[in-house]
């Protein structure tokens, strides 16, 4: 059996834009063309490989072409770079990052991406449940997630563990005293969904149990913009925080209560120079990130889902 580029290729449009239609448009062919091939590729390898849904999404046999097809893809991309003459060809490289490191040292990266000619580059932000399938399923070449273990085809090395502080406004604290300390199982909290645990960990440290009032804010800005208004309590980075610290806007709440998260960068194990120059610039910018809001890792540390 020898797979068909054309039919790859349709399939791997209809799973990046959604829709038949809007795959023909991106391919510059009719809609009935895109169903043709989708069917001939479906006879070809004997199984259903697209579920017709809003939007479309491959089966798990239609991700195994996928990874397939976004390889060939971006490896023919830059052999038609090398070649290129006059206006410059340019690879697409669709990747998945953690949303704090999206609004804090991610920055990095895209000031000198701007300077690449030569690539096109497509973030999405997930979480690390999200990031492993988004690898799995060869939506994405990278991601940058807690998750150490790699997705079958993939690399995996360390970047940076990120400290997160638990930290209110004077006046949550004020109203939340218990003694000396604070009521960590009255007072309201912030988290960022259901998948974010840091708050949870914070609060078996001082044995609470039951869940107090949490208000949810899946938004890397909002999130912040919560704690500041005194919505509840939350932990922050501690890049987002010093500022705040040293203004009295927000107050630390447990001296010695932090979470840390260690960050790891997954590729597909692919030749791609490309995706090798993004990786360098990863490194050097989780590298360049002040020590005192994001540290080298030393060992692998525990599993959790960031923000």
């Amino acid at each position: 059996m020898r797979l068909q580029p054309d039919h790859l290729a349709t399939l791997l449009a209809i799973v990046d834009t959604g829709t038949f239609d809007a795959a023909a448009r991106r391919l510059h062919v009719t809609p009935s063309a895109v169903s043709q091939r989708v069917k001939a590729l479906e006879a070809e390898v004997g199984r259903v490989v697209v579920v017709r849904t809003a939007p479309c999404r491959a089966t798990p046999a239609g991700e195994a072409l996928v990874r397939l097809a976004r390889q060939q893809s971006l490896l023919e991309s830059e052999a038609l770079a090398d070649l290129a003459t006059g206006q410059q060809a340019r690879v697409d490289l669709p990747i998945v990052v953690n949303a704090d490191s999206m609004s804090t040292w991610f920055g990095a990266v895209l000031a000198e991406a701007a300077s690449w000619d030569d690539v096109v580059l497509r973030v999405r932000v997930e979480d690390q449940d999200h990031s492993a399938q988004l690898l799995r399923s060869g939506e994405v070449l990278g991601a940058v997630t807690s998750d150490p273990t790699p997705v079958q085809g993939c690399s995996t090395e360390p970047l940076v563990t990120m400290r997160y502080l638990p930290a209110a406004t004077p006046q949550l604290l004020e109203r939340h005293r218990l003694g000396r300390g604070f009521d960590w199982a009255a007072a309201p909290l912030v988290c960022f969904n259901a998948k974010d645990d840091i708050q949870r960990r914070i609060l078996d440290r001082h044995g609470v149990t039951a869940a107090p009032p949490t208000h949810e804010v899946p938004d890397g800005g909002g999130f912040l913009t919560a704690v500041r208004s005194g919505l509840g309590w939350g932990a922050l980075m501690t890049t987002q925080l010093a500022a705040l610290l040293e203004s009295g806007e927000l107050v630390r709440l447990g001296s010695r209560d932090h979470v840390d998260v260690q960050l790891y960068w997954q590729r597909w194990r692919l030749p791609s120079t490309q995706l090798d120059r993004l990786s360098e610039s990863l490194r050097t910018a989780a590298a360049a990130v002040p020590r005192a809001g994001v540290r080298r890792p030393a060992a692998p540390a525990t599993r959790h889902t960031p923000r």
